[in-house]
């Protein structure tokens, strides 16, 4: 079940954007007329509460910079996410997963709570929303949610040790300068055969429009490949899909 919904209008090179949540509604875009007319149409319709600028919105924290930047952070959601599996003095690490990581999902020290690790699996894919650095790991994480050992369950409680202490990290976005063309740069990467079941590699893109990272992903290749320039371009024909879209 869908409980938001995402209406975007575009005309003339003004653009809006109205998320909502529910009985809550964030509505932004690049002419503020045309934001208050909306505001003011809705409020025409309903009852309305104006919040004035968001700062806290679906666990997203908005910080504000004196040079136009605003920082997205999650801070909240993952401290309250560490107090439920009772980690907040862990001690944190330096890196999220182990280099040259492979995970089986085959083994014999089953998880006595599956349930446990499939909710603290769900709340960590959120948190990619500001944290493209963890999207790899996460990736990794939900390949065994059908039948998670305790080896698996290991992995997901380093990510937490490692949000414990960039809890404040988070995306942040800057205003382009508009005397320069914008450009689109994207990044891809692979691990070949990385999987220890079945040799399949992972692809990872990243797409920059102007200064700002607007999209990312971690993604299981379909295919099996036979040398690691082959995955590295499954890896950049996903990547070339993905701006052709954009």
């Amino acid at each position: 079940m869908c409980d938001h919904s995402l209406f975007i209008y575009s005309h003339q090179g003004i653009t809006l954007y109205a998320l909502v949540y529910v009985d809550d509604i964030l509505v932004t875009g690049s002419s503020s007329t045309l934001i208050h007319k909306v505001i003011s149409k809705l409020h025409h319709e309903f009852a309305l509460s104006q919040l004035g600028r968001p700062e806290y919105f679906l666990n997203l924290e908005v910080i504000y910079q004196t040079n136009g930047s605003i920082i997205l952070t999650q801070t909240k959601y993952i401290r309250d996410l560490l107090s439920r599996v009772n980690m907040e003095e862990a001690n944190g690490v330096t890196a999220p997963i182990f280099i040259h990581c492979k995970l089986s999902r085959f083994g014999t020290d089953i998880m006595e709570d599956p349930l446990l690790y499939r909710y603290f699996v769900g709340a960590l894919q959120y948190i990619t929303l500001t944290r493209p650095n963890i999207a790899y790991c996460i990736n990794k994480a939900c390949q065994f949610i059908a039948n998670p050992l305790d080896s698996h369950w290991s992995m997901v409680k380093r990510i937490l040790r490692y949000l414990i202490g960039t809890a404040s990290f988070g995306l942040k976005l800057s205003p382009a300068n508009l005397n320069q063309d914008l450009s689109i740069r994207a990044y891809s990467d692979s691990d070949w055969a990385n999987d220890p079941d079945d040799r399949r590699s992972t692809s990872g893109t990243c797409i920059f429009f102007g200064p700002n990272l607007i999209s990312w992903s971690s993604k299981k290749q379909s295919l099996v490949d036979r040398s690691s320039a082959e995955a590295e371009y499954i890896a950049l024909a996903h990547t070339t899909t993905e701006l052709l879209w954009l």
